[in-house]
């Protein structure tokens, strides 16, 4: 009985840290569409939206036009990198532009073939960064001269995915943000979105984890090392950019929206990153258990950087933040009753101690997971239901090692 009280001490410890962290990570802040936005600079510069886009005729319709326009009162451009798509993808996409009157300002490039060392994604915003006049030595791209924002490069690239729906005055806040900061880098982490039973259950759980990870206050903090972003809504200082290498500094890094704010920071450049409420909106759909369970594999062993040492520990360490505490209180009242009743050997103090670990270990992970519910509007009974997520994604990070371990890849946008 002494080791389950201890067991229960610690994840009840664990717990306690989480919530009296210094960064408040589990609040769920900040956000970046709350408030009024900066003053607008003297001079808007001009932008180059990159949408790297492979198989995503489903998502243009939904997504393009509001980025083809957006009420930036600068000069702006969108480039769609279509990644070898087989669904004509880039006749839509030129096709939704005409439709909104915007087609000069779009312009779809076609991805070449994806070089050694590369991943696909990266490979496809280098060539689009390359169309958008960056000149970066050493670097395995064509030079292309058809820069179609102006004669000069933009001073900003907009980073974002093709399932990105983007509010009117997106890029106009983001810019303005970056302008007043003097922000090399400025990501929104995209609302995801959660309507099946499967997204309720388990992406408030995802973006709670992110924020355990990447607390976004440490991030935020020039003095600190914690470094982040979310891929799916970046603005990028170009000259930054060209300093860390271009996207060849990160060409090999599937976490690449992590791996670039690392590169970025390292430069001792300010960097920030923010939740949305409702101006960057993702509408990548997960309507079962199974598509959540692939998105998450993908990276969940790149997470802990290919090692069998720290997946152990952070399979230990789930085991004890999420299971143990449900599985405590159970055990304990269970042992706590039988022992009252003379069933049981158990001391009696020993049953509650254990009881008592696990209940107020997982009403704190209710009061820390209490935001995450309230910022996607579920019922406030869903405070309770973290331990079921932690142990579903503890699963789906062992499957993506095992999956590492016997070859099978998964490359951008595969199933």
């Amino acid at each position: 009985m002494l080791v389950l009280a201890c067991l229960g001490a610690v994840s009840l410890l664990i717990w306690l840290s989480i919530r009296f962290h210094p960064a408040r990570p589990w609040d769920f802040q900040p956000v970046g569409d709350d408030g009024q936005p900066p003053p607008a600079p003297s001079t808007w510069p001009p932008v180059c939206i990159l949408v790297p886009a492979r198989n995503e005729r489903e998502s243009l319709p939904h997504t393009l036009p509001a980025l083809l326009q957006q009420d930036y009162p600068g000069n702006f451009a969108v480039v769609v990198i279509d990644d070898r798509s087989a669904d004509g993808t880039a006749d839509l996409a030129r096709r939704l532009a005409s439709e909104v009157g915007a087609a000069t300002r779009l312009t779809v490039i076609a991805g070449a073939g994806l070089p050694q060392g590369w991943v696909g994604k990266v490979w496809a915003l280098a060539q689009g960064a390359s169309h958008c006049g960056l000149r970066i030595a050493n670097c395995e791209l064509p030079e292309r001269e058809d820069f179609s924002c102006r004669a000069d490069k933009p001073k900003y690239l907009l980073l974002t995915d093709a399932d990105i729906r983007h509010a009117p005055n997106s890029l106009r806040r983001l810019v303005a943000e970056s302008e007043s900061g003097s922000l090399a880098l400025n990501s929104r982490m995209a609302r995801l979105r959660c309507v099946s039973r499967a997204e309720r259950l388990l992406i408030p759980p995802f973006v709670f984890f992110f924020n355990l990870l990447y607390p976004m206050r440490q991030v935020n903090a020039r003095h600190s090392s914690v470094a982040a972003a979310a891929g799916g809504c970046v603005l990028l200082a170009t000259a930054v950019l060209e300093r860390a290498g271009g996207f060849a500094c990160i060409k090999d890094q599937i976490i690449d929206d992590v791996s670039l704010a690392r590169q970025i920071k390292a430069l001792n450049q300010p960097i920030r990153l923010a939740l949305s409420r409702s101006e960057v909106e993702s509408l990548r759909v997960y309507d079962s258990l199974a598509t959540i369970w692939v998105m998450v594999r993908r990276t969940a062993f790149t997470e802990l950087r290919y090692s069998w040492v720290r997946l152990a520990g952070a399979v230990v360490g789930m085991m004890l933040m999420f299971l143990l505490p449900p599985l405590w209180l159970a055990a304990g009242f269970s042992a706590t009753l039988a022992s009252m009743m003379g069933w049981s050997a158990i001391a009696c103090s020993g049953a509650v101690t254990v009881m008592v670990e696990g209940l107020c270990a997982w009403m704190i992970m209710a009061m820390v997971y209490r935001p995450a519910v309230r910022f996607f509007q579920l019922p406030s009974g869903r405070c309770w239901t973290l331990p079921l997520a932690g142990v579903l994604y503890g699963a789906m990070t062992v499957d993506s090692a095992v999956r590492h371990l016997v070859g099978m890849r998964i490359g951008w946008r595969d199933h």
